[in-house]
């Protein structure tokens, strides 16, 4: 079994605690993209990445000076969103490490996939950009079924804990006999159902810790998370996609 998770926006440079183990699994690819986005005019970062001057100033600085292979962080820790905030990956233990690096794979529109010990540099490049002047209109199209068929050689069943963005680069592309279980963390309200982005965000996070804690194998045994008042709704689940409802 193996869960996926998207990545995050806001990276951080930190080799202090952990050193990275290994390099990307996509690193030819990812040195393609890198030669095409130093190409790029201010202006033309600004519209792919779709940031303020500030973010852009910031990022094509880091383009210019970028080492795909020192001064790597762990892709575990340099990621800094909600999801990971919950997930607290500084403060697992040794055998949810272990477990974490076994079983965890981050979906990224620059590095393709990664394992949590592989060295990544910070970057901004999200799965659903449209570069202009690429040999590719879209990342889905350039990153394929690449990323299915490696989760495919590695597993015959994957949780999916990834936003819909970086979820549909994998899903189209796995074959049958890949079992895929989305979880959902769902809000009710006046009698409606529906996942809110913040807290569904900080849910996948706490969601990747109980695996990591309870060494979870198969993904009936997530049916007992119950944190941030999300509790397992047999009633609104099917056999691949479990639900967590909230305010019930």
């Amino acid at each position: 079994m193996r869960m996926i998770i998207s990545p995050a926006k806001k990276m951080r440079v930190d080799s202090d605690v952990f050193h990275a183990s290994r390099l990307p699994q996509f690193l030819d690819r990812t040195e393609e993209l890198l030669a095409y986005l130093r190409t790029l005019s201010f202006d033309a970062c600004k519209a792919l990445w779709r940031s303020n001057d500030a973010l852009t100033a910031l990022n094509r600085d880091r383009l210019a000076g970028m080492d795909l292979r020192g001064a790597l962080t762990p892709a575990l820790y340099a990621y800094e969103g909600l999801q990971y905030r919950y997930m607290a990956p500084a403060v697992f233990t040794g055998s949810e490490l272990a477990y974490i690096a076994d079983h965890l794979r981050i979906l990224s529109g620059f590095y393709g996939l990664l394992r949590p010990f592989d060295g990544v540099q910070p970057y901004r490049l999200e799965m659903q950009a449209r570069p202009v002047g690429f040999r590719c209109g879209i990342l889905y199209e350039f990153w394929g079924g690449s990323l299915a068929e490696a989760l495919a050689a590695e597993t015959d069943c994957i949780v999916n804990l990834a936003s819909r963005e970086y979820s549909k680069a994998v899903q189209p592309h796995l074959p049958d006999r890949v079992r895929w279980v989305d979880c959902l963390f769902m809000e009710e309200t006046d009698g409606k159902r529906k996942e809110k982005g913040t807290l569904a965000k900080m849910a996948r996070g706490a969601m990747v810790r109980h695996m990591a804690e309870h060494a979870v194998e198969t993904p009936e045994e997530l049916t007992s998370f119950a944190r941030f008042g999300f509790t397992y709704c047999a009633e609104a689940s099917e056999k691949n996609k479990l639900v967590f409802l909230k305010g019930a």
